[in-house]
């Protein structure tokens, strides 16, 4: 995988093309600068109709694919105030013809080499640059490890170095990435054959893994294991397996843009990833960071302890809430027993007398003639007169 966006409309493209036997001769007869400056695009004209209409389809997918994209990428993005940066939706089209949406051209073809080819060397830049600052950035720490040991343990700390350096430079040979000897070498030792009967055809059948007629990226890479073992041991604590795989990076280069043989291959540590100045610019960079990062994480604790402060504050306000309810609570239930009527040994409420029935005291002057008036008999009924027969 190449990683581009449109890697799979690539790589159906150029399976579709391979389908054609005439187009095929011509790609496996091209070179590397052939096929750069789009002479190779023109045989575009004299493959068969039926593989033309697949790659109409082809593109018309490509087209619809990319329209979805952008819509989604629009949707997820829509604000009111939002500009529209149409140079950037310009680019996801750069390996079309954007004057043609409809049938695959030679020029669509061309743009298509043209922009994978550009594509993948900026990849390739980045990752060359990642290792750069991976590189700086272990020398950085290795140099303040250093700093902030004392004499001795840093005189051998350096010796240890030293010998780790010394063991990592002793390997076999590594020979030039796409010599003859670099590729009989794969043939005796990884295929098994016989060196003597070294055939190039067949070496390229047998590591053509998926049969499109061409080494790609990964297959070339595939073939500079056996040197790579050579010089690196995940074993051993001299080797960093991250230099390897940007040693890999390299022969791969190498082999793609330099094809003489006769010249002279640098390995990682014969060809420094940094220079001095640019370290120096790297750890200005670092101290720069890091003190913002100080600058963030003490005004972060001042926050912190801010908020603590006001946690603390609230926490009192609410125990002094709470011991004013408890306390309103005690009263209301003081209040509630003294509201209360007392009750009898039994456990019955004993009411008291209503006040209001009571009968009113006499006045005190009026005293005497009442307890006088009390003393005194009672009237006797008066007597009726007897009436005897004769009245009858």
């Amino acid at each position: 995988d190449t990683g581009l966006y449109y890697h799979r409309y690539l790589q159906e493209v150029i399976n579709v093309l391979e389908t054609d036997g005439h187009f095929r001769e011509k790609l496996q007869a091209a070179n590397a600068e052939d096929i750069k400056s789009g002479k190779l695009s023109r045989e575009l004209d004299f493959v068969s109709h039926h593989v033309r209409t697949k790659l109409d389809e082809l593109k018309r997918q490509e087209v619809s694919r990319l329209r979805m994209l952008l819509k989604a990428k629009m949707d997820a993005k829509q604000e009111p105030n939002l500009q529209v940066d149409h140079l950037n939706l310009l680019k996801q089209f750069e390996h079309l013809d954007p004057q043609n949406q409809h049938t695959f051209e030679a020029r669509d073809l061309e743009l298509l080499i043209q922009t994978a080819t550009r594509d993948l060397a900026q990849y390739d830049a980045a990752h060359h640059e990642e290792f750069k600052r991976y590189e700086m950035l272990k020398e950085h720490e290795r140099r303040r490890y250093l700093e902030s040991l004392g004499e001795e343990q840093r005189k051998e700390a350096e010796r240890k170095l030293q010998e780790q350096q010394r063991r990592h430079r002793e390997h076999p040979k590594v020979n030039v990435p796409g010599s003859q000897a670099q590729l009989k070498e794969v043939w005796e030792e990884l295929d098994g054959l016989d060196p003597n009967r070294f055939n190039p055809k067949t070496f390229f059948i047998l590591h053509d893994i998926n049969s499109d007629g061409v080494l790609d990226e990964q297959e070339l890479e595939a073939l500079f294991t056996k040197e790579l073992e050579k010089v690196y041991d995940p074993k051993n604590e001299e080797d960093d397996m991250r230099e390897m795989e940007e040693e890999r990076l390299r022969m791969r280069e190498h082999v793609m843009k330099n094809l003489n043989v006769s010249c002279v291959f640098q390995t990682v540590e014969m060809y420094p990833a940094y220079t001095e100045e640019e370290l120096r610019r790297f750890e200005e960079e670092l101290a720069a960071r890091e003190a913002e990062l100080n600058a963030k994480a003490q005004r972060l604790s001042q926050e912190t302890e801010a908020l603590g402060r006001s946690q603390d504050r609230l926490e009192a306000q609410k125990r002094e809430l709470q011991q004013a309810v408890l306390q309103m609570e005690q009263r209301k239930q003081q209040q509630r027993e003294q509201d209360a009527p007392p009750s009898k040994p039994d456990g019955q409420l004993q009411f008291r007398a209503d006040t209001d029935d009571a009968p009113v005291p006499a006045p005190a002057g009026d005293q005497k003639d009442v307890a006088a008036s009390e003393k005194k008999a009672p009237e006797q009924p008066p007597e009726l007169p007897q009436l005897d027969s004769q009245h009858l």
